[in-house]
């Protein structure tokens, strides 16, 4: 679905790669009532290798790291690196992610954890969450509806277990369904994206026909061009034909560096060298509420993926509460002390 939505700014760049040697990655929060984390992330790759530089989430030798391999039923053998981290508070995790040396170094990523008392229960949030990436792209939300949001969200097992189930037919016109969707998202965020910076880069040297006012009016018409020459939208772009197309030739030619490095920011913030992961979270108590999803082992799970964070935040949050045992104990013997002094008064006035 990724690949598809994004095919209108691939043909600016020329190529888009993805790796199919990526490792891939686990990272679970184990969250604790005094706000500490314990964070266990597991690797698992096809090579006996764990460069620093192909690692989708921060670890280094201060943690506990165990090596181990499995081999499939297929013979092929997997390599499995597991670190774990007892983290005093989230302010040591965020640290860690500025620190980052990785190969999702150019994300901004933190998390947030809160405690609050209520007498009779203390309740818990804990959120990992991902910077967008986009300034002017639109919200995906005004796109798809809710159902095709979480479907859209969900993890690969999940959506691969519906296609595949009874109601294959049903899930496989869904899932064409959002990637249509996205398209249309994709491409209305690209053209915003690009008369944004556009419009920076341009600020107090062009006339009013091509401020941002100006040209958001006709962000329109702008997707419809490029979408129209969705096929040569490179070679067009490349020989100035269709920036003439879109702001005139004589403006074409006066502002082809803005439009040039414009067109190169979105490219880069669009298709970002991001390598995808998941994340588990553990809450203390009874869950009362998240925005995960529940996986085989009764964890929360999140995928992490580049097109969740585009046009706005990815926030994973899940949300818990643990009875205080010690507030009912004073509630219960204040309540009998107040009873008993009630009934020593009603049996002297008797």
């Amino acid at each position: 679905m990724k690949n598809k939505s994004i095919k209108l700014v691939a043909s600016l760049i020329l190529m888009f790669v993805v790796s199919c040697d990526d490792p891939v990655t686990v990272v679970t929060n184990y969250v604790h009532p005094d706000g500490s984390v314990t964070r266990k992330i597991e690797v698992t790759s096809k090579k006996k290798s764990f460069k620093n530089s192909n690692l989708q989430v921060p670890f280094d030798s201060t943690w506990t790291i165990t090596d181990s391999w499995a081999i499939a039923s297929n013979g092929d053998t997997s390599w499995i690196r597991k670190a774990v981290k007892l983290f005093k508070n989230i302010d040591e995790i965020n640290l860690s992610y500025k620190r980052d040396s990785g190969a999702n170094r150019e994300i901004s990523r933190q998390t947030a954890f809160r405690k609050r008392f209520k007498w009779f229960n203390t309740e818990y949030r804990f959120s990992e969450m991902i910077d967008k990436t986009m300034s002017y792209g639109y919200p995906i939300e005004n796109f798809l509806s809710k159902d095709e949001l979480v479907f859209l969200h969900s993890p690969d097992s999940i959506i691969i277990n519906k296609q595949l189930g009874s109601d294959s037919l049903k899930y496989k016109a869904f899932s064409d369904t959002i990637s249509r969707k996205t398209d249309k998202w994709m491409g209305k965020s690209m053209v915003s994206e690009w008369i944004g910076e556009f419009s920076k880069l341009t600020a107090g040297k062009t006339g009013n026909e091509l401020n941002i006012k100006s040209l958001k009016a006709r962000e329109d018409e702008f997707g419809k061009i490029i979408e129209k020459n969705d096929k040569k939208l490179d070679s067009l772009w490349k020989n100035g034909i269709l920036l003439k197309e879109l702001i005139g030739e004589a403006n074409a030619l006066k502002y082809k560096i803005e439009a040039d490095s414009a067109a190169s920011l979105v490219s880069s913030k669009i298709l970002l060298d991001f390598k995808e992961y998941s994340v588990r979270i553990v809450m203390p108590g009874k869950l009362i509420g998240t925005n995960g999803f529940i996986d085989s082992s009764h964890a929360l799970l999140w995928p992490v993926k580049s097109e969740y964070f585009l046009t706005e935040p990815y926030e994973m949050w899940a949300e818990s509460r643990i009875p205080n045992l010690w507030a009912w104990i004073v509630s219960g013997v204040f309540l009998i002390f107040v009873l008993t002094g009630v009934l020593i008064k009603v049996i002297k006035k008797g």
